[in-house]
């Protein structure tokens, strides 16, 4: 039989636990979406217990849940001591996950699910990889379209090759770097084979307002690029435009959007040599043609990218191997939101990958935000 594997959430609001409630008839969200949601629905993981601060939020999540009273707490520490999971989602802040990810690691977890972003500053990221490897546990970050089988096909051909080298990697509709472009940061992480990040040139919007010496005083909104070691240059774009993606390659261009929905190819033909004497526009019009032409769009089969996530923490635990994503992956991530951040400091100047002895840290004064506890209309 199976083995079982105990779960628990520390951080019970709307990630951990409700965001469910917010997607319901929206196209292309297909549930479970929350961590908690992930590991009720899926047949080899038991939700076992829950942690937050809040007393009001711990008694919806255990009434949602079917989590006893018992083993409901607001020490992450006593349950971790009391509980024993196999598993345990970070779904905090990002001020409060490193403590909390590195302790699980030295205390018996086996696999972290931490929300995105990772943590509040790269000191952090460098402690929460040194834990997790030196422990062996399991880890993905919760940047859901890496386990979204349209992204996976799109990234598969790719790599094919059938639409020549990859150049160029386009982010359409980016806003709040931490909340946001960790999603999107990792999608293209993904899509060019989790590539080293050698550079990154950023602005942010209010930064001298927001960045207070080593301190991020908010989540700031942003835009720029940033360059692959590979030679693949990431445009990282704020418009009306919606939460579109687009992998440029030489001989054709894969567009994603409608929210995840849809995944248009468009190719050029080659034509053979051109005649001789054409100059090189002559040329380039000739072998490729002038116009993109419409390929049958990616087929995929939908579902819910949380479910996928903790099924590939499962498959890692039943046999020793790596997950889709994983703790460097997430750390190169955290890597590329704080080099925007240095690149507006440095007056919009490109800075180099990695950086050294950056310091610089999320700090925000704040309330948490409280979810919603039902659907509309319910």
């Amino acid at each position: 039989m199976s083995r079982i594997y105990r779960a628990a959430v520390v951080g019970c609001s709307r990630m951990g636990a409700f965001i469910d409630n917010e997607f319901v008839g929206l196209p292309g969200r297909y549930a479970p979406h929350s961590h908690a949601a992930g590991y009720e629905a899926h047949d080899r993981t038991a939700l076992v217990a829950g942690v937050d601060m809040r007393p009001d939020v711990l008694a919806q999540f255990g009434h949602r849940y079917g989590v006893a009273e018992a083993h409901l707490y607001t020490d992450y520490r006593e349950m971790l001591a009391k509980e024993q999971p196999d598993i345990l989602s970070i779904a905090t802040q990002p001020e409060q996950r490193a403590e909390i990810a590195i302790y699980a690691a030295e205390h018996g977890v086996k696999a972290l699910y931490c929300e995105k972003a990772l943590c509040a500053s790269l000191q952090e990221a460098d402690a929460i990889e040194a834990a997790v490897e030196r422990h062996g546990v399991v880890f993905n970050m919760g940047t859901n379209r890496r386990w979204h089988p349209g992204y996976a096909k799109m990234r598969e051909l790719i790599a094919s090759g059938e639409l020549g080298t990859l150049e160029l990697l386009l982010i359409y509709n980016n806003s709040a770097l931490f909340n946001s472009s960790s999603h999107n940061f990792d999608l293209v992480q993904f899509l060019n084979g989790d590539e080293p990040v050698l550079w990154a040139q950023g602005w942010v919007d209010r930064g001298d307002e927001i960045i207070v010496g080593d301190e991020v005083r908010e989540d700031p909104n942003a835009e720029g690029l940033f360059g692959f070691a590979n030679g693949v240059t990431v445009h990282v774009m704020r418009g009306p435009r919606g939460q579109d993606y687009e992998a440029v390659c030489e001989d054709g261009i894969i567009t994603a959007s409608n929210q995840d929905v849809d995944f248009l190819v468009r190719r050029r033909e080659r034509r053979g040599p051109a005649p001789a004497g054409a100059s090189f526009l002559e040329q380039r019009l000739h072998t490729f043609g002038a116009v993109l032409e419409a390929a049958p769009a990616l087929a995929y089969t939908p579902g819910s990218n949380t479910l996928r996530l903790v099924g590939d923490l499962v498959q890692a635990l039943d046999t020793g191997g790596p997950t889709r994503g994983g703790v460097r992956v997430a750390r190169a991530n955290t890597e590329i939101i704080f080099g925007f951040i240095e690149s507006h400091r440095r007056g919009g100047a490109r800075v180099s990958l990695p950086l050294d002895d950056c310091r610089l840290r999320l700090q925000r004064d704040r309330a948490p935000r409280a979810p919603r506890y039902a659907a509309a209309g319910s």
